[in-house]
């Protein structure tokens, strides 16, 4: 069977939505096209590049009718750079792709049917809002460091001075690393060779608090003229804590485990919804506070609790969710896989005078099996915020063992949530509500809530 189209050469192409990673999706003669860059609404030109035998991959090479959503990119090398993805979308169309997104897997995968369309609760400004920035360093031309982010599916690094998505100061924090590289030949790290000392800055904002962590990940045991990097560092306002990351592994894991201060703490303060939590450069912290105040009353409200309940948060990371359910539940139990997070959260929980919340270090599908097999410890409601990758099947069978009222779900992957919405449902759950959260302007990703009871009460 003949395709309709041939490799290498141009079409004119129609696009009527966008794919899961953000490409536009057209068709010729029924045969499906993705482009990268084009959006609904459009006609435009591609060069083929690539054939499958149900679909192919178009590099998009003129727009003759642009779409209704296309805005200019407010990032010069938004197109490059592989943090954003939908830069030149318009965020009223970027809310409406993410709420339909969600609706679609939820009835593709997950079997559900007859979904109402979802409203995204989006920002009124989609822009500066990352708490967190973790810059790859590498080497430029003729002994330029580059700083910056790695590009569309490479680690290529796009050199970037300024990222309208991060907090402003992280602007003068990379010049002021950077030029201390370049003036004392501080050598940066080459991930091919695995040889130089500088892998990464990060840093941490609090929103509310104004304190600024800076953490420079390296390859070896310490940093030359470190105290002069402290002195510069310091004139930035705000700057509470610098510290370097060891992280000598050959890995594209970002931090070591061994932290060492050079100056101030190891930890920042910040708080969300007046919970204050204490942030150390290991833990998981989301990166939008405003959005996530968004997300966790908006749990706390789907899960309706009277102040009687005991409530499991699994994934619990630093004890954020915990404390917010804290404040309306009989009891909390959280599970969390990082023993410095578990660490963090019974700090946060006697930091903030909260005395309902108890924490445990395990995989919560190891744990929470275990807890309920030998000391018969169940829930009326259990929440989980996993990670990407979804919720492991043994936790999963264990929530259908255990059988609470409710579970509340946050998810940051639609698809592995409508995965696992599958499975419970066979197991005599149903889903009642969802409500879609835009934590990530300007990227495809997207916060999902569902609020899943039993069937038979």
């Amino acid at each position: 069977m003949s395709l309709p189209v041939e490799k290498n050469k141009i079409y004119e192409v129609t696009v009527d939505s966008l794919g899961s990673n953000g490409e536009g999706i057209g068709r010729i003669e029924g045969f499906t096209i993705f482009v990268e860059g084009a959006l609904p609404e459009e006609t435009v030109k591609v060069l083929i590049v690539k054939l499958k035998k149900s679909y192919g991959y178009g590099k998009m090479i003129e727009i003759i009718s642009p779409s209704p959503y296309r805005v200019e990119p407010r990032c010069p090398v938004a197109k490059f750079c592989g943090g954003c993805q939908l830069q030149h979308f318009s965020y009223e169309g970027q809310l409406a792709y993410k709420a339909r997104k969600v609706k679609d897997d939820l009835e593709r995968i997950g079997g559900l049917k007859n979904l109402e369309d979802l409203p995204a609760f989006g920002m009124e400004n989609p822009w500066r809002y990352r708490n967190k920035a973790q810059f790859p360093v590498g080497n430029g031309k003729e002994g330029a460091v580059e700083v910056g982010f790695y590009a569309k599916r490479s680690h290529r690094i796009v050199d970037t001075p300024v990222c309208y998505l991060q907090d402003a100061v992280n602007d003068e924090i990379t010049v002021i690393v950077r030029n201390f590289m370049e003036e004392f030949k501080v050598s940066a790290y080459d991930e091919e060779k695995h040889k130089g000392l500088v892998r990464h800055i990060l840093t941490r904002v609090g929103r509310n608090s104004g304190q600024i962590m800076v953490c420079i990940v390296i390859n070896g045991k310490s940093i030359p003229y470190s105290e002069v990097l402290v002195e510069r560092l310091l004139q930035v306002k705000g700057i509470v804590s610098i510290v370097l990351n060891v992280n000598k592994e050959q890995t594209n894991v970002i931090l070591g485990k061994k932290i060492i201060t050079l100056w101030g703490k190891q930890t920042i303060e910040d708080s969300l919804d007046s919970i204050t939590f204490e942030i150390s450069p290991l833990s998981f912290y989301q990166i939008n506070p405003t959005q996530t105040e968004v997300l966790y009353n908006k749990a706390v409200e789907m899960a309706d609790l009277r102040g009687e309940e005991t409530v499991l948060d699994l994934y619990c990371g630093i004890g954020t969710i915990s404390l917010f359910f804290a404040k309306k539940a009989k009891k909390i139990f959280g599970v969390e896989i990082i023993p410095e997070a578990i660490e963090d959260a019974r700090k946060n929980a006697k930091r903030n005078g909260i005395y309902n919340a108890t924490f445990e270090v395990g995989a919560a599908e190891e744990v929470i099996p275990r807890l309920y097999q030998e000391q018969g410890i169940t829930a009326d409601v259990i929440v989980v915020d996993p990670p990407r990758k979804g919720c492991e099947q043994t936790l999963l069978e264990t929530i259908a063992t255990i059988r609470p009222e409710k579970l509340v779900y946050v998810s940051c992957d639609p698809a592995t949530l409508a995965r696992d919405v599958h499975f419970l449902c066979e197991k005599g759950f149903q889903v009642v509500d969802v409500q879609v959260v835009d934590q990530f302007p300007m990227t495809i990703h997207v916060e999902t809530i569902a609020l899943i009871t039993r069937v038979d009460k």
